[in-house]
């Protein structure tokens, strides 16, 4: 490559008037022709299903008509999504019933076939290949939620279930999400200090909190004080797990707590206050 350039060089210096806007010429079409030759030899596939695509990191277009993206209006707080819009910053009737303890929510997806297709094979088939595509989603649905963060932190794994998957899949989105938007990264100062069973295990909203209590505590309060915090999960059910992180950090002197899911379950018949 230094080879290919240095030649680039010579040839331009060689042309009458050659310079920095021939250089960048030149350079974009090696790029293009690379990318050309890479996409001959191993064809852009769809993230979800494998099949070919006209682009890298994307999807088909049979599997873009099955995911149901979470896009209008929404709950001020939760981001639960509403059939028609209310207007203004309105809350769904479990936020106004009982506020949850973070500030903010909004996910990409609605969680259902398409997307825990795409949230499992990141989780327990190691495709590690889908989190720049995926953090991706996230930035772009939670936009205005990441240009308010200070720092981005994931929803921790206890150490043991972190030593048998290997890997913290909220982790890498959280970490890819950081570099995309200029953001600082912090996945220790929250831990989770007690194994909890899983919440998918739990019959009931209440069961889930009560999973969840005491499960979180920061060991970094100096990290995250005064800072407006940006939470990082793969799906938010009830909430149960970010609002217990939500309350660890706000006790260590949090300002604020935002969080960003890949999908969020969706109740029919929610209502709106």
């Amino acid at each position: 490559m230094a080879a290919t350039k240095a030649c680039t060089r010579a040839a331009l210096r060689a042309i009458p008037g050659g310079g920095h806007d021939e250089l960048g010429y030149m350079a974009d079409l090696l790029a293009k022709t690379g990318r050309a030759v890479l996409d001959a030899v191993y064809p852009p596939l769809c993230i979800a299903c494998r099949a070919s695509t006209g682009g890298a990191q994307g999807l088909c277009a049979s599997c873009w008509n099955k995911m149901s993206f979470i896009e209008g209006p929404v709950c001020a707080a939760c981001g639960l999504p509403f059939e028609i819009d209310p207007g203004g910053e309105t809350l769904c009737g479990a936020c106004h019933a009982d506020p949850p303890d973070f500030d903010r929510a909004r996910a990409v997806l609605r969680y259902d076939d398409a997307s825990k297709r795409l949230i499992l094979a990141l989780k327990r088939a190691d495709r590690h290949d889908l989190v720049p595509p995926l953090s991706r989603w996230l930035e772009r649905a939670a936009r205005e939620l990441v240009a308010k963060a200070d720092v981005v932190m994931p929803v921790p794994l206890h150490r043991r279930r972190l030593w048998s998957r290997r890997f913290n899949q909220s982790a890498l989105l959280a970490q890819r999400l950081a570099r995309f938007s200029d953001k600082p990264f912090d996945p220790l100062s929250l831990r989770r200090i007690r194994a909890t069973p899983s919440q998918g295990a739990m019959p009931s909203a209440k069961a889930r909190a009560t999973n969840m209590q005491g499960a979180f505590r920061v060991v970094n309060p100096s990290a995250i004080a005064a800072k407006t915090v940006l939470l990082v999960d793969d799906v938010l059910t009830t909430g149960a797990t970010v609002n217990a992180c939500a309350r660890a950090l706000k006790r260590s002197g949090a300002a604020g707590v935002l969080v960003v899911t890949l999908a969020r379950v969706v109740r029919l018949g929610s209502v709106t206050i």
